[in-house]
């Protein structure tokens, strides 16, 4: 009787540990996520109210302006360019100047005979008419070449460590190219999730969800990226994964630290 008594007993604090450690387990659990311990990393998250922006044809056809800190090629030309064309295999070309400005604080950028001239807020098309105007003054049939040389867009492909910023040598740069010069989505990204977050002209963020899990997706990954994009795929979340290697150790400590102090008590 009296061993059936202590067998009885080892039973009870066997399982009394093992629904302590469960028990243990779950609050963990749950305080964790509440605190988002688990997803610190989760970047540019949307609660399942958030309205996202619609997709619309219009987005391919936007035109990037010309913004504070954008480098910009400037090349000018006389007699309309016609001396491109006329000595383009001689190196003969009879171009005024080429360098590269800065737009300032002040939406302007400095430039040779001119002087201060406000480019921000117009596109290409008005930014170089503008200064083919100017430049009539001093030149006859004035033609402009302007680009800008540090358009990029910045990437999260679904996996952490994995971003990249790449610079837009091609103004229509669709979203499925971008994805593709950045190495594709990640084997942890949600081809279902992918936002493309654009912020322009200083408003509030337009942010627009796609779904590129299906070939129906096509149409919305062909939309043309602007400068300053950001495309960013939602990572999947590995439950177990994180459970195994942030929760383990922690347990371990308690149940350790809880069976050492029972044992303690005995001994007394």
């Amino acid at each position: 009787m009296i061993l059936l008594g202590i067998n009885l007993k080892f039973v009870y604090n066997t399982v009394s540990m093992r629904f302590f450690k469960f028990f243990l387990f779950l609050s963990i659990v749950g305080w964790f996520s509440s605190c988002k311990v688990f997803r610190s990393n989760l970047m540019l998250n949307t609660n399942k109210e958030y309205t996202y922006d619609k997709i619309v044809d219009s987005l391919s056809k936007q035109d990037y302006k010309i913004d504070e800190n954008d480098i910009l090629n400037v090349q000018i030309f006389s007699n309309d360019g016609f001396k491109i064309v006329d000595l383009a295999g001689t190196n003969q070309l009879q171009r005024f100047f080429e360098l590269d400005y800065v737009v300032g604080r002040d939406d302007s950028c400095k430039l040779p005979l001119v002087g201060k001239v406000k480019l921000a807020g117009l596109n290409i098309k008005e930014a170089t008419k503008h200064l083919e105007q100017l430049y009539s003054i001093y030149y006859v049939k004035p033609f402009v070449y302007l680009t800008i040389k540090n358009k990029r867009v910045i990437v999260f492909p679904g996996n952490g460590g994995a971003a990249r910023v790449l610079n837009l040598t091609n103004n229509n740069t669709t979203v499925i190219e971008v994805l593709a010069l950045s190495g594709g989505i990640a084997e942890d990204g949600k081809a279902y999730k992918v936002k493309l977050i654009r912020n322009q002209d200083n408003e509030k963020p337009k942010v627009y969800l796609m779904d590129l899990s299906k070939i129906e997706g096509i149409a919305v990954g062909n939309t043309v990226v602007m400068a300053n994009d950001i495309i960013y795929v939602e990572p999947r979340y590995r439950l177990a994964k994180t459970l195994v290697s942030e929760l383990t150790p922690i347990i371990s400590l308690i149940s350790s630290t809880v069976l050492l102090y029972t044992l303690v008590s005995r001994a007394k």
